[in-house]
């Protein structure tokens, strides 16, 4: 029997719910966790929707380990991310910062280990620390006594794993090894007279879906139900959702995704990821293969003859892809139950230890169409959050509060005894927890997006929801607009009401708290330059400097794009740059097309790091030269002369030239550019012939 709190309306909890609770009682007769110190073991998975876990209502599989978290502890039914995408969650769980805040925004960055964080905390405070499984913050873990953890995104196979020794390569399946490491590290490895943290965090079930060798016969003989939206088409929404890359339709790879094996004709022109179907093969043991490809080649020969088209593809991909995710989901479950029966185990562990498990964000199963994250779209928004600590927290209650990642961290200093800075932006859930939410509890969630225009072609977006409705804002220049939703009415997200009348007032509303929650939350990226700039890519904010602007890049080609003003014959384009006060020397370009706005870009300027002139084509180096920096701005001029077709860039006294395509007629957009960095330029200055 499941009772639900909500933090708007708390349930009285009878007192012999809590007859065996050992706890000191707070004031209203509930537990008082705070600083009771327990183990804490964190499973955390990548990509884990919770439409996906049977106890929150799964149709298409059943995770009995999982779900013994539920009906032994605590669901939280809204807990959502603050920006739906790996690293970043991790660097926000980490920190207790959202993107902006953390210094981390999208997968690239490197995680600044200077800033506090709740492991370096608890450190501090007596507890061990360890760090197992996969990281992805591209910094080595700080803060962690203990910790072995995967090289980005790892492998499921016989992965290599960075440890303060160095790299090493294990031969297994990577869910399978995480779980051993973090279970050798409970049974040997801790001080058991200290109190612990253990980060256990998973691969699975992130993309390419690589089931483990005792899962690969899951679902071979059912199919998975096909979701309501599978064959979405996207009306009732912005453009957005039509320019993304993520549809199992058209964007998933038939080798690396699908598990096909190309013929001799089709392995001369892979292209994407599936140019790594070999290296993927190859890293097997002949064991391993023998039993992947005895798992397959069946279904695989059938398809080849079927020779599906339309829909009937659309339904084959989607039964590939989905059986390959919740087979991984299912060794995930797997590693869950043995972490469980390991602390019962032990009836003093198990008195004293919290098992929670999460995931990054959630994730598309063939919902809208998709596969992948990123959006504020409930499937990516929403986070599992599932807490047990018997005899302390009651059994089978459900939080339909509002949480966020942000609150991680909080929450387990909170458990410790520890003050969390004053920064942070997360609360702790403890409150939650015994069923104690004060009356004041967040009533709206923030979010923001800003990987875009890069993998999947998802658009920066911010916004705020509540627990009925959501409003968001598509605010690069080349979108510029808003999407609300009303959750009650349109579960799936599919009307955008934002310009219907009849939510003229709750429009107005949302509107009025994203501010409140921007400005509470100090987030002034995603202003970008006032309408100055008519197409970006990967830029956080531009925001007027002096004479010029002043640019944040999340990317490694980040721009801001004039248009409207083509430019012809010679055409010098010159201004001052130098790198932002906050963060490392990154670089300062001058970019200029004379095609599609975001074809074909020419990047002229500095690499303030290396002390050099660069040329680039789109994103690559094509041409430099040493260039004597120091710690002053640097003036940097581009010549583009469109008769004799060429590109010259020039500072210091150095210049680097290279061909321009035969067919520019004109410049027809220029502008600003920088990568995973902020730089400060002056105004552009124009002259022609």
């Amino acid at each position: 029997m499941k009772t639900r709190i909500s933090a708007l309306a708390l349930a009285a909890l009878s007192v012999s719910a809590w007859s065996g609770c050992t706890s000191v009682s707070g004031a209203n007769g509930k537990p008082d966790l705070s600083s009771t110190r327990p183990n804490i073991i964190f499973i955390f998975s990548d990509d884990h929707a919770t439409h996906a876990i049977s106890a929150y209502g799964s149709k298409i599989n059943k995770t009995p380990n999982i779900d013994r978290l539920a009906s032994e502890g605590v669901m939280f039914r809204n807990c959502f991310c603050g920006n739906s995408i790996c690293g970043p969650s991790r660097a926000t769980i980490l920190s207790g910062k959202h993107s902006h805040a953390n210094g981390f925004m999208r997968n690239g960055n490197r995680f600044d280990q200077s800033q506090v964080t709740f492991p370096k905390q608890l450190q501090a405070a007596g507890y061990q620390t360890a760090m197992i499984g996969k990281w992805h913050l591209t910094s080595d873990p700080v803060g962690f006594d203990h910790w072995i953890v995967l090289p980005g995104q790892g492998q499921y196979y016989n992965p290599d794993f960075k440890t303060e020794a160095g790299r090493i390569r294990k031969e297994g399946y990577c869910t399978d090894l995480t779980t051993q490491f973090a279970l050798d590290w409970l049974s040997y490895e801790r001080d058991k007279d200290k109190p612990f943290v253990l980060m256990c965090q998973h691969k699975a079930p992130h993309r390419s879906w690589m089931p483990g060798p005792e899962e690969l016969g899951l679902y071979r003989d059912e199919d998975i139900p096909v979701p309501a939206t599978l064959l979405d088409d996207y009306r009732g929404r912005g453009q957005a959702v039509r320019e993304q890359e993520m549809s199992i339709s058209s964007h998933m790879f038939s080798f690396y995704d699908l598990k096909l094996i190309p013929t001799e004709a089709e392995q001369k022109n892979l292209t994407g990821p599936d140019r790594w179907w070999k290296g993927m093969r190859d890293r097997m043991t002949k064991e391993q293969l023998a039993a992947w490809d005895a798992a397959y080649e069946a279904e695989n020969r059938a398809f080849r003859e079927a020779n599906l088209q339309g829909d009937d593809l659309v339904r084959w991909k989607y039964q590939r892809y989905i059986k390959n995710y919740l087979r991984c989901v299912a060794g995930v479950d797997k590693s869950v139950g043995q972490l469980i029966d390991y602390v019962d185990a032990d009836p003093e562990l198990a008195a004293n230890t919290i098992v929670i498990y999460c995931s990054d964000q959630g994730f598309y199963l063939g919902d809208h169409g998709w596969y992948d994250k990123r959006w504020m779209y409930e499937e990516s928004l929403r986070m599992p959050f599932l807490v047990r600590w018997p005899g302390k927290i009651e059994a089978g209650r459900e939080v339909d509060a509002l949480a966020q990642n942000i609150d991680f961290g909080p929450t387990f200093l909170d458990l410790a005894g520890v003050k969390a800075p004053d920064d942070v932006h997360g609360e702790s859930l403890v409150p939650l927890l015994t069923g104690d939410a004060p009356q004041d509890w967040r009533d709206a969630i923030y979010y923001h997006y800003y990987e875009s225009h890069a993998v999947h072609q998802v658009a920066a977006h911010y916004g705020v929801r509540t627990d009925r409705h959501k409003l968001i804002h598509y605010y690069e220049p080349n979108h510029g607009y808003w999407e609300l939703f009303d959750l009650e009415t349109d579960p799936d997200e599919l009307t955008n009401v934002y310009d219907d009348p009849a939510y003229a007032a709750v429009r107005a509303r949302l509107e009025t708290r994203l501010r409140e929650l921007r400005e509470q939350y100090g987030d002034t990226t995603g202003e970008l330059g006032g309408g100055e700039f008519h197409v970006t890519a990967g830029i956080a904010s531009a925001v007027p400097s002096g004479n010029g602007w002043r640019m944040r890049a999340n990317t490694g080609g980040g721009y801001l794009l004039r248009t409207g003003d083509p430019l012809r014959g010679k055409t010098s384009l010159e201004c001052t740059m130098h790198p932002g006060d906050a963060d490392k020397p990154g670089n300062g370009l001058i970019i200029v097309t004379g095609g599609h706005p975001r074809r074909n870009l020419f990047r002229g300027g500095v690499d303030f790091q290396k002390g050099q002139l660069i040329l680039m084509r789109n994103m690559k180096r094509i041409q430099t030269a040493k260039l004597d920096i120091g710690d002053r701005p640097v003036p940097v001029r581009v010549d583009v002369d469109l008769e004799a077709h060429t590109i010259r860039a020039s500072s210091g006294g150095q210049s680097v030239e290279a061909a321009l395509p035969k067919d520019w007629a004109e410049i027809s957009a220029y502008g600003y550019g920088a990568g995973n960095c902020t730089t400060r330029f002056s105004d552009l200055e124009i002259q022609r012939e």
